[in-house]
């Protein structure tokens, strides 16, 4: 099958890779000329637009880093939507804001475009694994279609509603996982209270009825600081589009809201105010 790729990034690449090896022919979205040289010494095609990346594409996916990356890869005369031709499906992995599905889904239907609100959990060697988590929002007709091009490199993947309910579900657990790293950083302070080092900690509740996935991600880290150097600026990131979904949606974000904005995840995980220092 023939696939555009747009954003070959951290999590894009892997995705590719999956799919070249699953024998599609895959085209890369690549701006910049590093970019561009490096997709093309791998042997990969590349393209410099929008419109010569999905020509002639059955389906084409999008892993970019923002909402606003996501409209204007997708949206407007020079969008991926509007170069795409009636009945293939765009695929669209960004955590963003709901609506923006609500909007590609508008105007793939104008052009006959089906689009799939295919939002992930997990990282690089989970693509790499084969075993990326995707709740889907889309027709389930579609889904079925592009199944097989998902699976190349995800499992579980999960039908969810319509478009936008993707983002809905994947917003929910990344306010739920960065919480739980809160609660992992709580934890911590309190062992050390005790006499507890935080190796012996992390190690040792892995085994026990608070285990978590936050709390094995950051025990594989170390510590709660080596997370947070790696994931910082993706999980602030995440953080501020709950805030502003729920807040238009008039959703109370209750007890998950308190913890993300306790010190211990806005200085700690989040680190949008420096800790203090020792005096």
């Amino acid at each position: 099958m023939k696939i555009g790729f747009i954003g070959p990034g951290r999590m894009g690449r892997p995705m590719i890779d999956r799919l070249v090896e699953a024998g599609h022919d895959v085209t890369v979205h690549a701006r910049r000329s590093r970019t561009r040289s490096a997709v093309q010494a791998d042997g990969l095609t590349a393209a410099d637009t929008v419109p010569a990346t999905v020509e002639g594409a059955d389906a084409v996916f999008v892993a970019v880093l923002t909402d606003q990356q996501v409209r204007a890869t997708c949206l407007g005369v020079d969008g991926a939507i509007a170069a795409m031709a009636p009945g293939t499906t765009l695929v669209q992995h960004t955590t963003c804001d709901p609506g923006t599905l609500a909007a590609l889904a508008e105007a793939g239907a104008t052009r006959g475009v089906d689009v799939l609100d295919a939002a992930l959990s997990g990282g690089p060697h989970d693509i790499r694994a084969g075993s990326l988590t995707l709740w889907v929002g889309g027709d389930e007709a579609v889904l079925h279609r592009v199944r097989p091009l998902l699976e190349s490199y995800a499992s579980p993947v999960l039908h969810v509603g319509a478009p936008g309910d993707g983002q809905r579900v994947k917003l929910v657990n990344n306010a739920l996982f960065v919480a739980q790293v809160g609660l992992v950083v709580d934890a911590v302070r309190i062992a050390a209270s005790l006499g507890v080092p935080e190796p012996t900690i992390l190690a040792a509740l892995g085994h026990g009825s608070g285990a978590s996935r936050a709390l094995a991600v950051v025990a594989r880290g170390g510590s709660v600081d080596s997370v947070a150097d790696r994931l910082a600026d993706l999980m602030r990131k995440d953080v501020g589009v709950v805030r502003e979904v729920a807040d238009r949606a008039g959703a109370d974000l209750g007890v998950i809201g308190a913890v993300l904005a306790s010190d211990a995840v806005e200085e700690r995980v989040l680190r949008t105010v420096p800790a203090p220092k020792n005096p």
